[in-house]
C-alpha cells in the first residue's frame, strides 16, 4: 500500500509545532505536535517519526504531556522517552495500557504506524513549565482518558482532539457526544484566548469556536432525542441527520461512523 507523508514547521504566538499529513487514496489524515515553554505536547504518530525526531532534534524541551493515549498523539513517546530522558506525563487510567505495545485495527496501523510501549507517570492536576503554571483539564468523551491544558500566564488552551471540528459528522465506536458536551462546558469555565487543536492547528477566535462546537452538540441532541420520540431507529435518524457517507467509514470497517454520534445520545444513561 502506497502512503503519502509530509510535514510541516511552524510557530503561532511563540507556540512552536509540527504538523504530521498521512495520506491512502481519498483519506488524509493529519496530526500537529506542540513545544512552549519546554514542554512537548504530544508526540505524533509512529508512522511519521523520521518527521517527529528531526523536529524533537531542533527543539528544547524537559518533560512531555499527552493529551491521551492514541496512537497518533502517543506514537513516539517511547523515543522520546529513551533519547531524550524527559519525563511523560499522561491519565493515570491509561498508564498501564501503555506499557504493553499498543493493539488497535488494521488500518490505524496502517496510517499511524504500532506505538511501541513506553513508561509514563500519572499527569498532575497542574504542572509547571520554565515560565508558567498550567491547568490540566479532564475532558473525557472522545477517549476515557483525555485531558486538555491551559497555560494560565499566557491563556493558551491546547485542546488535544476535544475540538478538531465545529460541526461533528462522524465519531469512533468509543466516542460519547453527552460527555464530550459536558467537557466543552468544563473548558469553557476557564479564561483562555489561544485554541490549539492536535488535528487544525491553531483555532482562529478558538472561545467562540468552541462555545459554537458545544451549541451545535446541544442542538444535534436534541434533534436525536426529538426523532427516537417520534418512533424513529437510530439508523434512520443517522441517514436523516447526516446523509453524506464519509470515506473513513467504509475505510475502517465502521469504527467511525455517524451512527455512533446517534447510539451515544441515545444510550446516556443521564438524558432527560
Amino acid at each position: 500500500m502506497f502512503l503519502k507523508k509530509k510535514s510541516y514547521l511552524g510557530k503561532k504566538n511563540g507556540v512552536k509545532y509540527m504538523n504530521g499529513v498521512v495520506k491512502f487514496q481519498s483519506v488524509t489524515l493529519n496530526v500537529y505536535c506542540y513545544v512552549v515553554d519546554g514542554v512537548l505536547i504530544d508526540t505524533g504518530a509512529q508512522s511519521l517519526h523520521k518527521y517527529f525526531k528531526s523536529f524533537v532534534e531542533q527543539t528544547d524541551f524537559d518533560q512531555v504531556m499527552l493529551t491521551h493515549s492514541h496512537e497518533d498523539h502517543s506514537g513516539n513517546a517511547a523515543y522520546v522517552g529513551k533519547m531524550k530522558k524527559v519525563p511523560i506525563f499522561l491519565s493515570e487510567k491509561a498508564i498501564d495500557e501503555c506499557k504493553r505495545r499498543a493493539d488497535y485495527p488494521l488500518y490505524r496501523q496502517l496510517f499511524w504506524g504500532r506505538r511501541k510501549a513506553f513508561d509514563a507517570q500519572a499527569i498532575p492536576e497542574q504542572f509547571q513549565s520554565r515560565n508558567a503554571t498550567w491547568e490540566v483539564i479532564a475532558t473525557p468523551g472522545h477517549a476515557k482518558d483525555h485531558n486538555a491544558f491551559l497555560n494560565r500566564d499566557t491563556g493558551q488552551l491546547f485542546t488535544g482532539d476535544l475540538y478538531v471540528t465545529e460541526r461533528t459528522k462522524v465519531v469512533l465506536a468509543e466516542e460519547h457526544i453527552p460527555t464530550i458536551i459536558h467537557s466543552l462546558e468544563r473548558v469553557l469555565a476557564y479564561d483562555f484566548e489561544d485554541v490549539f487543536c492536535s488535528h487544525v492547528g491553531f483555532v482562529e477566535d478558538g472561545r467562540a469556536a468552541m462555545e459554537r462546537k458545544k451549541d451545535y452538540l446541544l442542538s444535534l441532541q436534541h434533534d436525536v432525542l426529538t426523532l427516537q420520540k417520534e418512533g424513529v431507529t437510530a439508523e434512520e435518524i443517522s441517514s436523516k441527520l447526516f446523509p453524506k457517507k464519509y470515506p473513513i467509514i467504509k475505510f475502517s470497517s465502521g469504527e467511525w461512523d455517524s451512527l455512533h454520534i446517534v447510539t451515544s445520545i441515545l444510550n446516556d444513561k443521564n438524558k432527560v
